[in-house]
């Protein structure tokens, strides 16, 4: 199943910039596992989160249900781009 289709899909009308979204699927701890790797800008990130994780929460449901049609669990992670310190 194409996992970061599916997340592309749900998630770039949430972003600021979709183009600057990196997605990353790998195989998790058991080959039942999928994780996905969500990195964004700092601020997409927090719109992905959403207040009390409420966005997030709903993301792994959608994506899970999808999931379950190929017998696999799937776990999402969501982390920022740094801003680079300029001295």
């Amino acid at each position: 199943m194409d996992y970061e289709n599916i997340v592309h899909t749900l998630i770039d009308d949430i972003v600021e910039d979709p183009k600057s979204i990196l997605i990353r699927v790998s195989e998790g701890t058991t080959p039942k596992d999928v994780l996905i790797i969500i990195a964004a800008e700092k601020e997409d990130t927090a719109r992905l989160i959403g207040h009390k994780g409420i966005i997030a929460n709903a993301l792994r449901e959608v994506v899970g249900i999808a999931g379950k049609s190929e017998n696999k669990r799937i776990h999402i992670k969501f982390e920022s781009f740094e801003d680079e310190k300029v001295d």
